[in-house]
């Protein structure tokens, strides 16, 4: 019985403090840097996937076989291009490779990704240290992603983002397991 009372009130609690609280916005990055000219060098190379949130679980279900995700984000001979590779290590230890291309376009903060006209993708500071969070959105859906430098960036950075997105309307949230060993990512 107190259990249930006290979670009605933390439950009300929380509700009189959202209410009160607005939530604070991350800065949006612009994917073209200062000079709007290339993408900026502090956002290319290795990032690890951490956590994603959404407004329904839906949203997140192409997540839920993943342990791992490394990423490698690389400039392309092409210039406003960027050429994404990944290996997604699932659950069961395989490794899956991906490669995607971003455009950048002049005058937008927006990535666009080849093949996906309906996919838009945002770039958000993050309050961790060596952190980067995404929004992306397309037909039907909408998610952040929180990528780090590390595969285990501290707690309270998690913890932060899960706060964050759940103040903007995005309910669901999952976060990769990591406890397998990354995947390899193939050279060019």
């Amino acid at each position: 019985m107190f259990h249930q009372i006290w979670a009605a009130f933390l439950y009300l609690y929380g509700i009189l403090y959202d209410s009160i609280y607005l939530c604070s916005k991350p800065d949006q990055l612009n994917p073209l840097g200062v000079n709007g000219k290339e993408f900026p060098e502090p956002y290319l190379g290795q990032w690890y996937f951490i956590a994603g949130a959404a407004p329904t679980q839906e949203e997140l279900a192409i997540f839920v076989p993943v342990d791992n995700i490394l990423f490698n984000m690389a400039a392309s001979h092409v210039p406003q291009k960027l050429q994404l590779r990944a290996t997604i290590r699932l659950k069961n230890g395989h490794c899956v490779p991906r490669e995607w291309t971003y455009h950048l376009t002049e005058g937008s903060t927006d990535l666009k990704t080849e093949g996906r006209p309906d996919m838009k993708t945002e770039l958000f500071s993050s309050f961790c240290p060596d952190g980067i969070m995404l929004r992306e959105t397309g037909q039907g859906y909408q998610r952040f992603l929180l990528y780090n430098r590390s595969p285990n960036p501290p707690e309270e950075c998690v913890n932060e983002f899960r706060s964050l997105t759940f103040c903007l309307d995005s309910k669901a949230f999952l976060q990769t397991p990591r406890e397998l060993e990354a995947c390899e990512l193939s050279r060019d």
